[in-house]
């Protein structure tokens, strides 16, 4: 039976399940080219079909979340999400009465579902879909935190596993607890969304001259380069106060966004950005630890926007009650679409796990990759086997040369994962610099990532043994013996945040391994592919076109090496 998930707001998407397999999964972004995409997500949708080589007529059952006043709103008048994109990825200029505009948004969102909505909702998805030829088709309407803690508690490697859930907020609420034992999903508590900890993010975010809903890893990178303090001298460490599992707000969103402006006046915005951080981890430690207490349970599943704050997740990963841990790697509202599926696949067949890779997206065979960049006659291109390119990239990279990757199917969430990636010397502080000016083209406190073999985990991280990051998900502070080799894949305060390479992706796992050989350590420096600002890269011309603009010299895609002659 198959079962489509969609998402329709924020990082837009779709994804199909099958049983206990994930067919397909990937956010519109990718198709439109226009970051964390909020339209109708058409093109995802007909991606899905496409890769399973069916019709919509084989979907019998499709899933969509978050029924709330403000998303029914923006379903019925798409131009209201338009101009709300626009002013939030500054693509306009500053609008009269923005902070007001802002208040607005604050008060209509925290009040969650009203009897119509779903009504509302349903009516129009359903519209959506019939023009794309959908017909008999069940549609179901899954709650915003369930489909959450749907993704974080079917994904996980746990029987028996508490489920938090924290994000900005959805259908009036903005976290949940609830317990996975014995094949059954059970919530135990909500958050109000008023009492939310990810409203408060990002109003710092914005506060301090970013982008709401995509800037806000910004801020906690430039945290750290505050001088530190003690959380008692933290003027913004009321603003919050956990008792037990209940999180509660000193202020209403609004007051809320008015008394942080006036406290982020006095100050650079570093020392605004660490005290907002330390708010942050104190209430997520705090509410997490009480939970652990309450319920009795050391294995844990997080999700939502909240726990893609690295820093944060290193800061619950150490505390003393969790046995094991797992953060859903498209923690965000990006992972809707599969919560969304996922919850109705538990409630009509009882799927509660599901095999979990990064490589969910789309794949071009060498065949089409090689058409398409023949056209091109400033390049130059050599079939390769797999171990031909990874021993070429090792040596290029060992060189202090970066390199574009391009392999495989396209990753699912907002991490570049060994197959769309831009990968580099671990060692080398000249092509990272390069590299952040002349191709990411981004703020220079943005630290960059390592990929590291499992094997090398032990010598180069303080690693805790609580659970193998695959998916870039969580910080680590680096051993003192190794940060010369990964200079420039650590951080000012000395962490880092890794995937961690398996045997599942046998190409990317052979290249560490080739490096390993040359400099002693299995590791890159492993950037997302693509431009600052953009989506990551999906299709082969995508690839072409950054090759281009960033006149990168080399590229390895699907069995190919391509020299740009024009490059530097």
């Amino acid at each position: 039976m198959y079962i489509l998930g969609i998402w329709d707001g924020h990082d837009a998407g779709a994804a199909l399940i099958d049983g206990d397999r994930i067919v397909y999964a990937a956010n519109e972004e990718r198709f439109t080219k226009r970051k964390l995409e909020l339209r109708f997500p058409y093109n995802s949708i007909k991606a899905a079909l496409d890769y399973e080589k069916i019709q919509p007529a084989d979907i019998e059952h499709i899933a969509f979340s978050t029924t709330e006043l403000t998303k029914t709103l923006e379903r019925l008048f798409p131009q209201m999400k338009e101009s709300y994109y626009a002013m939030r990825r500054r693509k306009s200029l500053k609008p009269r009465f923005e902070s007001a505009r802002h208040k607005l948004k604050y008060n209509l969102t925290s009040i969650g579902v009203l009897p119509s909505n779903t009504f509302v909702s349903k009516s129009v998805v359903e519209r959506h879909l019939k023009s794309m030829g959908f017909a008999n088709f069940k549609l179901h309407v899954v709650d915003h935190h369930t489909a959450h803690a749907a993704t974080a508690a079917f994904t996980a490697p746990f029987k028996k596993s508490l489920v938090i859930t924290m994000d900005g907020l959805g259908d009036g609420k903005s976290g949940s607890i609830s317990i996975l034992d014995n094949g059954k999903l059970e919530r135990q508590l909500a958050i109000r969304a008023r009492d939310s900890v990810g409203i408060f993010y990002e109003q710092v975010t914005n506060i301090v001259g970013m982008r709401e809903l995509e800037d806000e890893g910004k801020v906690m990178a430039m945290a750290d380069y505050s001088y530190p303090f003690p959380y008692e001298e933290n003027r913004l460490a009321n603003f919050f106060s956990v008792v037990g599992t209940t999180i509660n707000a000193k202020y209403s969103p609004s007051q809320q966004y008015d008394m942080l402006q006036r406290i982020a006046w006095q100050m650079p915005r570093e020392q605004f950005a660490y005290m907002a951080q330390q708010v942050l981890e104190n209430v997520l430690i705090k509410f997490a630890s009480n939970a652990m207490d309450r319920y009795g349970i050391g294995d844990v599943a997080f999700a939502g926007g909240l726990f893609a704050n690295v820093k944060a997740n290193m800061r619950v990963r150490g505390l003393e009650q969790l046995k094991h841990w797992s953060v859903f790697p498209h923690m965000g509202d990006g992972g809707l679409a599969l919560g969304s599926a996922m919850q109705v696949n538990y409630m009509l067949n009882g799927v509660t796990n599901y095999p979990l890779t990064a490589y969910l997206g789309n794949e071009y065979s060498q065949e089409e990759t090689e058409k398409i960049l023949r056209a091109d006659r400033s390049l130059l291109i050599e079939p390769q086997t797999s171990h031909q390119q990874a021993e070429h990239a090792a040596e290029l990279i060992a060189d202090d040369k970066y390199l574009l990757w391009f392999q495989g199917r396209m990753e699912y969430g907002p991490r570049a994962l060994g197959n769309r990636s831009i990968l580099a010397s671990p060692s080398s502080e000249y092509v990272k610099e390069k590299l952040n000016l002349y191709v990411k083209r981004r703020e220079w406190y943005q630290p960059f990532a390592p990929s590291m073999l499992q094997e090398d985990i032990g010598r180069i991280l303080e690693y805790d043994g609580k659970g193998n990051d695959r998916f870039m998900t969580s910080a680590y502070q680096v051993k003192e013996e190794a940060k010369e080799q990964a200079r420039s894949v650590v951080h000012v305060d000395g962490s880092a945040r890794p995937q961690m390479v398996g045997n599942e992706n046998p190409l990317y796992s052979e290249l560490l391994k080739v490096i390993k050989k040359k400099t002693g350590y299995g590791m890159v420096l492993n950037t997302s592919f693509n431009l600052h600002g953009l989506p990551i890269v999906m299709t082969p011309e995508d690839a072409l076109y950054m090759m281009k603009v960033t006149k990168t010299r080399h590229m390895f895609i699907n069995g190919l090496f391509v020299t740009n002659r024009t490059g530097v």
